[in-house]
């Protein structure tokens, strides 16, 4: 009997992490994070059933597209070393079951950004078809496939924004804008890390599809850009969105941490320094929501 519960309990806990893995649990959490510092943002009085619905409808979105995903580049994953073990490449998981998650995903996460407002459920399903339909099949036809994706990957900070206040205005632009931007030195340096695992399964992860110079010198261009953008609601140029002298100060400095390994990289183009440009860069996409609603809290 014990042998029974034992084998039992390891099927359930391996299912667990399949489904884990299927839905990428980690990154669904810090997009939800950053949707409800959106929320935090946009909103005059919080609603905690707003927050909840957000919270659900936006993990429920982001699992779907992962789960879509990962059934189109199946085969792909099989090739690559860092995603051979996911459930689909290695036998774990049935396509047909991935399918019918990622399916029950999207409806239930639409249903629910619905419910906070329609405009919600919109950018939901906007982000999910960018996601499976555009940016996933682009990856192994071009490098511009990383402009496709950044799409989908900015809608959270300003999803929240538009759950608050139900419009989308210039606030709720900037906010994107931050996201959008931020996205390609985070690619950039993860498509340097894994330049030969892409190469070999065909993918097009890095701009011109070259890991040289010119590719860092986008990468410091487009984190120079995210700099801007983050510091200018301290002009008081993007509607209700305004931060003080001394937040867009910390803000910079965040900004210079992400350059100052963007400039390592290009003199070194070693990997050590793509790994802490990419590490500089979660660090900025987790700090900098944080930054801004306690700056808020503050006004």
């Amino acid at each position: 009997m014990g042998s029974v519960l034992t084998a039992e309990k390891s099927v359930l806990k391996t299912l667990f992490i399949d489904f884990k893995q299927l839905t990428k649990v980690g990154l669904s959490i810090s997009v939800v994070f950053t949707s409800v510092a959106g929320y935090l943002l946009g909103a005059e009085t919080v609603d905690y059933s707003i927050v909840a619905l957000l919270s659900i409808g936006g993990y429920l979105m982001v699992g779907a597209s992962n789960a879509f995903n990962q059934v189109i580049e199946k085969d792909i994953d099989a090739i690559m070393q860092r995603t051979k073990n996911r459930p689909l490449p290695s036998g774990r998981m049935k396509p047909t079951t991935a399918l019918i998650i990622a399916t029950l995903f999207t409806i239930a996460g639409i249903a629910i950004l619905y419910a906070i407002n329609p405009k919600c459920a919109l950018f939901g399903a906007i982000s999910i078809f960018l996601y499976t339909s555009a940016y996933t099949p682009l990856k192994a036809i071009t490098p511009l496939a990383v402009f496709v994706g950044a799409i989908p990957g900015a809608i959270p900070f300003m999803l929240g924004w538009v759950a608050a206040t139900g419009s989308f205005g210039i606030e709720a632009g900037f906010l994107f804008m931050i996201q959008f931007f931020w996205q390609f030195p985070h690619f950039w340096a993860i498509g340097w890390l894994q330049d030969e695992e892409y190469k070999k399964a065909g993918l097009h992860m890095l701009p011109m599809d070259k890991k040289d110079k010119g590719a860092v010198a986008q990468i410091i261009f487009y984190t120079c850009v995210m700099i801007l953008i983050s510091v200018a609601p301290v002009l008081k140029v993007t509607g209700n969105l305004y931060i003080y002298p001394i937040t867009a100060i910390i803000v910079v400095l965040l900004g210079l941490l992400m350059l100052f390994y963007g400039i390592k990289l290009y003199k070194s183009q070693e990997n050590t320094d793509a790994r802490k440009l990419m590490l500089a860069s979660v660090f900025y996409i987790t700090v900098l929501p944080i930054i801004y609603v306690i700056d808020k809290f503050l006004h």
